[in-house]
């Protein structure tokens, strides 16, 4: 069964990759459950946001932050019977300015689908 949570994740993961560089969402989208959370660290979709129609507003509003795409570097994998976490660097423009960070996307799977996504980051950046 992990293998197969592995390989469902992996997909998701290739197919986010492909909608932050290009703005093409359909591909990722088809691949969430119907009851599909979403929580998010800050801003507008901070805390837990439940639903498609939310995952598709959201993921389209990080298109228009990253209106040249964003680029993912995968660092690491991480996984069990049901999650699947990938650590990763992106890079790009946030709104015009230069954007750097290191990310933690956690995926859970049910079946083919994925139905669950958390994002944990911070800042690449300048030292606070």
């Amino acid at each position: 069964m992990k293998s197969d949570t592995l390989a469902v994740a992996n997909r998701a993961f290739e197919q986010l990759k492909h909608g932050l560089a290009t703005g093409e969402w359909d591909s990722f989208l088809d691949l969430l459950t119907d009851d599909f959370t979403l929580w998010f660290p800050a801003g507008r979709f901070h805390g837990l946001n439940q639903g498609k129609d939310k995952a598709r507003e959201f993921f389209h509003y990080a298109s228009e932050s990253f209106r040249e795409g964003l680029e993912v570097i995968l660092d690491r994998v991480t996984s069990n019977e049901t999650t699947v976490v990938f650590e990763v660097r992106s890079q790009g423009k946030l709104r015009g300015e230069a954007y750097k960070n290191r990310i933690a996307i956690s995926l859970d799977v049910r079946g083919d689908k994925i139905c669950a996504y958390r994002e944990y980051f911070g800042s690449d950046g300048k030292s606070y």
